[in-house]
């Protein structure tokens, strides 16, 4: 019975196999591209009008299907120019040597990384904040989540270093060639320096704040990272998220705010804490 009803309604070629799942990885790569960024709702709203384009077609609902037809047609040129960073960035990943290595563990779907947590040395960047801070010595720091900001990355220099103070302050000292441009820091690592990020244009921003602060905005106008910002003028930190950005706070209060946010390196046990006497010293290395 399964055997007449599988000739008699669906015929499934090998090609037709190769074909969905062609189709699905190609998907997958732009989600990987666009997640954690606003372009990801854009994506998921045009896969859904596709959808609903072919099931109007299947029902011959003949107005509607003409309307998303003629969207499709014409709207393609539109959507090359809204995604055109992401798709650059696809198809030069297309055409990398090491494109299928890179790729093996999540290849097809068979493996999705969990990214609902990032830990981080909230600590180290806390403390290196504080001390440019007392110094008046900018900094731009940029914490990424599930968009891992590739295309900015990009425009910078590769790091690849785990995290310390020492290292913030001297890509931030303003005699070095890395200090101009923002650090990315992805889980415990900085990954690039010296990345130039989109600048803000919301007429909500006050007309005093410099490129630093706009640019700490528009980053994450457009993604879901957290910019931490110390005034080069004022040394006062601030932080935004959402594109919305919080002025002059301390360094306890960004700690607070960062733990919320991010999952801290695990700590010592509270026992072991209650033993010492004396201070605990400044984070290291």
């Amino acid at each position: 019975m399964i055997a007449i009803l599988l000739t008699g309604f669906l015929k499934i070629r090998f090609l037709d196999v190769i074909d969905i799942l062609l189709v699905a990885f190609i998907l997958y790569e732009l989600y990987y591209l666009l997640k954690g960024s606003v372009s990801i709702n854009m994506f998921f709203a045009i896969v859904s009008m596709f959808f609903i384009w072919r099931i109007t077609d299947a029902l011959q609902m003949e107005l509607l299907r003409q309307i998303l037809g003629a969207f499709f047609s014409v709207g393609i040129i539109a959507l090359f120019i809204i995604f055109q960073p992401e798709l650059r960035q696809f198809l030069l990943s297309l055409g990398k040597p090491d494109f299928i290595q890179r790729r093996r563990r999540r290849f097809l779907f068979w493996h999705f990384s969990d990214d609902s947590t990032y830990i981080v040395d909230i600590d180290k960047i806390v403390y290196a904040c504080q001390k440019m801070s007392n110094i008046k010595q900018g900094a731009l720091i940029i914490l990424t989540r599930q968009h891992e900001l590739r295309v900015i990355k990009d425009t910078g220099q590769y790091l690849n270093a785990y995290i310390s103070v020492e290292l913030l302050e001297s890509i931030f000292f303003p005699n070095s060639p890395l200090h101009d441009g923002a650090v990315i820091i992805r889980g415990n690592k900085i990954e690039a320096a010296r990345c130039i990020l989109p600048i803000s244009k919301s007429p909500k921003l006050s007309a005093n704040l410099g490129l630093r602060h706009r640019a700490a905005v528009g980053v994450t106008e457009q993604s879901d990272a957290i910019a931490i910002v110390v005034s080069e003028q004022t040394g006062k930190i601030s932080y935004s998220e959402g594109g919305e950005l919080t002025r002059n706070v301390q360094p306890s209060v960004l700690r607070d705010f960062l733990e919320e946010r991010l999952q801290p390196v695990a700590q010592e046990p509270e026992e072991n804490k209650s033993q010492e006497t004396e201070p605990v010293a400044p984070p290291g290395n």
